[in-house]
């Protein structure tokens, strides 16, 4: 299967504006570089991800993710994930992809064992692999086999809206929850969470 993953970066400066409360803004560009560089490092540790592409407006971001060994498409205009996504999707499939992993950079436990354990569940095509976070509301992950199968569907309630399109095309949902991957980092509490599961202080 050959699979690519998409991973959806907003500015390192103003994203997680919301742990603003809780993080100067020099923290959070910290924050936000060290889970992007996270995230690339530990999809690329995986044989079966044949390509990484980062897609973002930030140039920052996108910098990074070059130097990590990332492929980068830069967004234009007004930012729009479900848009952005949209054409990194077609530039995949122009390399001829049967899948994609679109996994947003703010999953601060993942790890090479959550990737196998989602592709698992991606054979025999048409499927969709949706992982929830941890309130059911947002999707944390999300495999389309192939590529184009649904239209994306970020936002909120986008877990359901997922679910529900993968039906109406007719392929085999897969829910995939894992404990490691419904905590993201959006709230202070998330950050509380996460600070307590690994028992430090992120500061």
């Amino acid at each position: 299967m050959s699979l690519w993953a998409i991973v959806p970066v907003k500015p390192l400066r103003r994203g997680k504006s919301r742990l603003a409360k809780v993080l100067t803004p020099d923290e959070c560009t910290a924050l936000n570089e060290e889970l992007l560089a996270n995230t690339i490092n530990t999809l690329m540790s995986v044989p079966e991800i044949a390509h990484v592409l980062v897609v973002s407006r930030d140039q920052a971001a996108l910098s990074l993710a070059r130097s990590l060994g990332a492929r980068t498409v830069q967004e234009n205009g007004a930012p729009q994930i479900n848009v952005a996504l949209s054409r990194a999707t077609v530039i995949a499939k122009t390399y001829a992809t049967q899948s994609v992993l679109v996994l947003p950079a703010d999953l601060p436990l993942i790890t090479p064992e959550d990737i196998l354990v989602m592709l698992s569940k991606a054979v025999d095509p048409p499927v969709v692999v949706v992982v929830p976070d941890r309130n059911k509301n947002g999707t944390n992950a999300l495999i389309l086999s192939p590529p184009d199968l649904i239209e994306y569907q970020y936002g909120n309630n986008s877990f359901k809206k997922h679910c529900e399109l993968a039906l109406e095309a007719g392929a085999r949902l897969e829910i995939c929850e894992l404990s490691s991957l419904i905590l993201d980092l959006d709230e202070p509490e998330d950050l509380a969470l996460l600070e307590k599961k690994l028992n430090i202080e992120l500061k």
